[in-house]
C-alpha cells in the first residue's frame, strides 16, 4: 500500500516550495526538489484518489492522460476517480478500454464488475466474474459474487459468498450489512436483525446498519428504537424511518407520535419529518 498524505502535509509541501521560490536556491533546495519529483511520480495518483475532491481527481487524471496517453496507471486512476464521483457509466468505458487493450488484471475486472453493478449491468458483471479464475480469492471478489447472486435470487450461493467475504476482511461491517439486507429481502427478518447487530458490533458508526436494523424491526411491528449508539440527528432520522414504515402499515397514530418525537429530537429544523406529519394530519389514514 502506498504512503498516505494528509491535506496538512500537502499544505506544508506547498508552503516549502513557496518559501524556496522567494529566496536563493541552494544545493539543498535542489535535492529537496528532486525528492519532491519522486514523490509526485510515485504517489500523486494515490493522493488524488484518496484526498482530492472526486471531480477534481477526474480532471487531474484526464489532463495527465492527455499528456501521457500510454500510462496504464493514469487510466486506472481515471476509472477509479470516476467511480468515486459516481460516474459509473463513464468508469465502465475506461475499464473496457483497458480490457480491449489486453491489459486488464483480475483487480481491474473486479473494479469493472463493481462499475457494471452500480450502473445496473448485471449480465456484464456476471460475465466479468466468470473470467476471473477461481483461484483468485479476495474479499472484493466474494463480496461482488454475493451481490450478483442476490440479484439472481441464488440465495444459497449468496449466503456462501457473504460468509467467505466476512472471513477475508478485518473490517466486515459493510459486508455484514449487505448480507443482512439480503436476508431482509427474503423476508427472514430475524436473521437480518442478527446480521445488522453483528455489523454494528464491528463498526458502531455505520449508519446504514442502524437504519436497516430499525427498519426490519418496524416491519414486524416493533416501533421502538433498539439500544444502539446514536447521536441526536441519527436518533431523529431513525425515528422518521420507523414512522414511514408505520404509515405504510396503517399504524397512523403511532406514526404521528414518532414523527413528532423526531421533530422534537432533531437539533435543527427537520423539514422532511415536519412535511410528513402535516401530510399525515391532512390525510385520512386508517
Amino acid at each position: 500500500m502506498g504512503k498516505r498524505y494528509t491535506r496538512s502535509a500537502l499544505a506544508i509541501v506547498a508552503l516549502s516550495l513557496g518559501l524556496t521560490a522567494c529566496g536563493e536556491i541552494t544545493d539543498e533546495d535542489r535535492q529537496f526538489d528532486g525528492e519532491l519529483s519522486v514523490l509526485d511520480a510515485a504517489d500523486m495518483n494515490d493522493i488524488m484518489l484518496n484526498f482530492a475532491d472526486p471531480d477534481e481527481a477526474v480532471i487531474f487524471f484526464e489532463t495527465s492522460l492527455n499528456n501521457e496517453p500510454d500510462r496504464l496507471d493514469l487510466r486506472r486512476g481515471l476509472a477509479k476517480s470516476l467511480m468515486n464521483a459516481r460516474r459509473h457509466a463513464e468508469a465502465v468505458l475506461v475499464y473496457e478500454q483497458i480490457d480491449a487493450a489486453g491489459l486488464a488484471s483480475n483487480e481491474d475486472r473486479l473494479d469493472m464488475t463493481d462499475a457494471y453493478i452500480r450502473g445496473g449491468g448485471w449480465d456484464e458483471a456476471q460475465a466479468q466474474l466468470n473470467i476471473i479464475p477461481p483461484t483468485y480469492e479476495t474479499y472484493d471478489r466474494y463480496r461482488l459474487e454475493a451481490i450478483v447472486a442476490d440479484n439472481n435470487k441464488q440465495w444459497e450461493k449468496a449466503d456462501s459468498f457473504y460468509d467467505i467475504a466476512r472471513g477475508l476482511t478485518t473490517s466486515p461491517a459493510a459486508v455484514l450489512n449487505n448480507w443482512g439486507f439480503s436476508k431482509r429481502i427474503r423476508g427472514n427478518f430475524q436473521a437480518a436483525s442478527e446480521l445488522f447487530r453483528e455489523s454494528l458490533r464491528n463498526d458502531p458508526t455505520l449508519f446504514a446498519a442502524k437504519a436497516n436494523l430499525v427498519s426490519v424491526r418496524a416491519l414486524e411491528g416493533n416501533y421502538r428504537l433498539p439500544v444502539i449508539p446514536m447521536n441526536e440527528p441519527e436518533r431523529a432520522v431513525l425515528l422518521f424511518e420507523i414512522a414511514r414504515i408505520a404509515i405504510n402499515r396503517r399504524d397512523c397514530d403511532v406514526a404521528a407520535g414518532l414523527l413528532q418525537e423526531a421533530i422534537d429530537t432533531h437539533p435543527q429544523h427537520f423539514e422532511a419529518a415536519v412535511a410528513a406529519l402535516e401530510a399525515l394530519n391532512n390525510t385520512a389514514c386508517s
